[in-house]
């Protein structure tokens, strides 16, 4: 159905053509778009010519329409006045909005088989058979975004997005819940995944840029078929949740460069209590000092590098050593030997998991 914003404005384009007052009013005599206050007053005599066989007619000094969908009747369209002129244009404007209302509904459909399509809700006969229907390419590249966004307090970020896309016909925006916006990316000749990225980036200053902590935005792989969208649009919802596990920093995150978050996401919990008792006993990362814990991720972002690790923590190299000499003896693990660092890393990450986790289950 047209938004009574949509008839609103194209009345008010055709009246600042023609210089003719219009009125759009629906079966139940609900006035819905007009370009003249007086429009209420018409109201009865529209809902007596819905029942009459007539498709116009004239009344109380203007020429009334009816507007069909298919040979549904949707709407009666008000022109007011008597003459010829006003008759051809409330004929032009009846013709244009039953040309939007097809418009509507072809984009309401494709926007119904994306949906479906993205939830794995279509056979496979169905979506070939659906997409050629719809005109929709399948053998196309394609990638999908997840732009999740606090909805609540603007509520018109989804049109903000189909915005940035207006024009782009073989691009699909919509949405499958209250938060996330779906965008079904196709891609160009030659576009990357540091063009999707790009494109993420663009998004994202819809809503004020960088460091905003309302927005993340995720993408999946790029897939050579239309029934691949699923599964990218599946990987961009993992790489949107793992992202806030691992990668709390960032607000744009891909499937692509998830690495070994990817795998500890999909470990039961169970497995997970029980690697980490494994590793640290009955004690957790949690339980470790703060200094300690900043010693450790320092020296993992220097990729195990003692004299480049002691220069940023401004400690004498004999201190660092002191310190990883100290975690050595309470959890058996030396984080200078790179399997035991591997091990370590893993651990922090998979406490990391399981925290996020439970904050879910409540």
């Amino acid at each position: 159905m047209i938004s009574n914003q949509i008839l609103q404005n194209t009345i008010d384009g055709l009246k600042g053509i023609t210089r003719n007052d219009l009125c759009v009013i629906d079966t139940e005599g609900v006035v819905l778009a007009s370009t003249f206050p007086e429009a209420d007053n018409y109201t009865d005599v529209a809902q007596s010519f819905v029942e009459s066989p007539a498709d116009s007619q004239v009344v109380q000094g203007c020429q009334f329409f009816k507007v069909f969908d298919d040979h549904q009747l949707e709407y009666v369209l008000l022109a007011y006045g008597e003459t010829d002129d006003a008759y051809m244009i409330g004929k032009i404007a009846t013709f244009q909005i039953q040309n939007l209302l097809v418009a509507y509904k072809e984009r309401f459909d494709k926007d119904n088989f994306i949906k479906n399509l993205l939830l794995d809700n279509l056979l496979l006969v169905d979506i070939y058979n659906r997409a050629k229907k719809l005109h929709i390419d399948i053998d196309v590249p394609r990638a999908v975004f997840i732009v999740e966004t606090n909805r609540e307090k603007d509520g018109n970020e989804l049109e903000k997005v189909r915005s940035l896309f207006h024009g782009k016909n073989r691009d699909f925006v919509t949405a499958v819940d209250e938060k996330n916006i779906i965008v079904v990316h196709e891609l160009t000749d030659g576009e990357s995944y540091e063009d999707l990225n790009k494109t993420a980036e663009v998004i994202r200053s819809l809503f004020g840029g960088a460091g905003n902590q309302e927005v993340h935005i995720a993408f999946g792989s790029i897939v050579k078929e239309i029934k691949e969208v699923s599964r990218s649009y599946k990987e961009a919802r993992m790489a949107l949740d793992v992202g806030k596990i691992f990668f709390e920093d960032k607000d744009i995150i891909a499937y692509a460069t998830l690495g070994i978050g990817r795998l500890i996401y999909q470990l039961p919990i169970p497995l997970c209590k029980m690697f980490i008792k494994e590793i640290f006993g009955g004690r957790s990362p949690d339980d470790f000092d703060e200094e300690t814990l900043m010693t450790i991720n320092k020296f993992f972002e220097n990729n195990l590098n003692v004299s480049e690790t002691s220069r940023q923590l401004y400690i004498h190299r004999n201190t660092l050593v002191y310190r990883l000499d100290k975690l050595q003896k309470s959890t058996g693990l030396d984080l200078r030997i790179f399997e035991d660092a591997i091990t370590f890393k893993i651990a922090l990450m998979v406490v990391q998991y399981m925290k996020y986790m439970e904050t879910m289950d409540y």
